[in-house]
């Protein structure tokens, strides 16, 4: 199992990329491959095992969890909006996600000490 999380979030990561990419040329299958690799980056965030046992630690795991949780929305929105409304969705998820991968990695240091 140990192994299969960063190989499920490499390739959820990817494939979230590519779809959110490619989505403006308009090509049909775009949302179903952005969607597929959200899934895959909010499975393997799930998965993730709890290091520290502190209130910020938890704080910070439900943040990414919601940040999570929002990437999957942004899926929902490519497929029912008709304009761009996925992509401030987005830019609230990748502001969780990039606060939530540097502040974990600080707490968990700090309980060690």
């Amino acid at each position: 199992m140990k192994q299969l999380v960063p190989a499920l979030f490499t390739a959820g990561a990817i494939m979230a990329l590519t779809g959110a990419a490619v989505f403006i040329t308009g090509w049909i299958y775009a949302p179903y491959i952005y969607t597929v690799g959200a899934g895959c980056i909010a499975l393997a965030q799930v998965n993730t095992p709890d290091k520290g046992k502190s209130k910020t630690l938890k704080r910070l795991r439900v943040q990414q969890i919601f940040g999570a949780l929002a990437l999957i929305l942004t899926g929902a929105f490519m497929f029912t909006t008709r304009g761009n409304e996925w992509i401030a969705c987005l830019t609230v998820a990748a502001i969780l996600e990039l606060y939530t991968a540097f502040r974990i990695p600080q707490e968990e240091e700090k309980e060690r000490s």
